[in-house]
């Protein structure tokens, strides 16, 4: 299974850098079988049936994007350099593990002064990242990072324009909780008040469960054979709550429609035995043609980058030959990619 298997050509201008608004006006592609329909992401509750539970990931994303100033001294006097940081994840030693840049411009030991009171100084260096000890803890430190950080959006937006205080609601759900994602889950941003109710009304269900995104969902695959990747590892939770409620809308009979790739290797990952149950920690599945679904009956997603490990993703889930029928059509039809996107409702069988 080759990397140039998962290539597709796509015009720089259907990368969105803003959201449709409201939420739920983006466009929604849905994919039953072999059939392709251009709808509308409010149109939702038209292609789910009473009894069926959409599973949200419940992670809200922290403005991980700083810019501070390092102040060295010296015989010749005081030098300053500006650092950008982008947090990564916390560790277990209290420490942070950040993007730091220009790396060379900071020694451990040196401090980096942010706005709103932040300061952090680079404890180590492991692996390229480095490890950030800030000066403020829990409540104090939250309020501090809300006030001196940017959203840190993905490559592909952050090059056609800097984050601003649009992008701190734009890119959170509204069902965001449990503060430790660096990259939203994409997916979940189509949905607001007026849709979640419809959905209710429709007779569907809800679960909840937290997959903290990290940066690692933007890397590259660099191997031509892909089943050799390596992914990276984000920390998940499934409580017994969830695990439950899956399990009796399968035996009823209901379908089980991850709202993104998140949800989706999430539960997938708690379903490895082949029955859902409540788990916990750190999940590196990497799931590509071949891989034999648990949980999931469709997926709800957006449009993904060439060559990703979430476009491997999908076509595990439709078929490598039809995703690619799929994204000739989005391509063709105008749809927007990515983050900020449309999205696409993925039903493999034609029931």
């Amino acid at each position: 299974m080759k990397l140039s298997d998962f290539d597709f050509d796509l015009p720089d201008d259907r990368i969105a850098t803003r959201p449709a608004v409201p939420r739920s006006a983006a466009r929604l592609l849905v994919a039953q079988g072999d059939e392709i329909t251009d709808a509308g992401v409010r149109d939702l509750p038209d292609w789910l049936r009473p009894g069926d539970r959409l599973v949200l990931n419940n992670t809200r994303v922290i403005p991980a994007r700083l810019s501070g100033t390092r102040l060295r001294t010296s015989a010749q006097g005081q030098t300053s350099a500006r650092i950008e940081v982008t947090l990564l994840e916390p560790r277990a030693d209290g420490t942070w593990a950040a993007l730091i840049k220009p790396l060379k411009k900071l020694k451990p030991g040196e401090v980096v002064t942010f706005a709103a009171g932040l300061a952090a100084e680079l404890d180590h260096v492991a692996d390229g990242q480095g490890m950030m000890r800030f000066n403020l803890t829990g409540d104090a430190f939250d309020a501090a990072l809300a006030k001196a950080g940017a959203m840190p959006l993905p490559p592909y937006i952050a090059a056609k324009r800097a984050a601003d205080e649009r992008d701190k609601t734009d890119y959170q759900t509204v069902f965001a909780r449990n503060s430790g994602a660096v990259a939203a889950p994409t997916a979940s941003l189509h949905f607001d008040a007026a849709l979640l109710s419809s959905l209710r009304a429709r007779g569907v269900d809800f679960t909840e469960v937290t997959l903290h995104v990290g940066a690692g969902t933007f890397l590259p695959v660099k191997v031509d054979d892909v089943t050799t990747h390596k992914m990276h590892a984000e920390w998940g939770r499934v409580s017994a709550e969830a695990a439950s409620e899956i399990a009796a809308t399968r035996a009823a009979g209901g379908r089980i429609v991850p709202v993104g790739t998140t949800a989706l290797r999430l539960i997938e990952t708690a379903a490895r035995s082949g029955e859902i149950a409540a788990w916990e920690g750190d999940t590196d599945i990497f799931i590509y043609p071949g891989f034999r679904f648990h949980v999931t009956d469709a997926l709800m997603t957006n449009f993904h980058l060439p060559k990703s490990t979430l476009l491997m993703l999908v076509a595990a889930l439709m078929g490598q030959g039809r995703i690619g029928r799929i994204y000739d059509h989005a391509v063709q039809e105008g749809y927007r990619f990515f983050s900020y996107g449309d999205a696409s409702l993925l039903i493999p069988q034609n029931d």
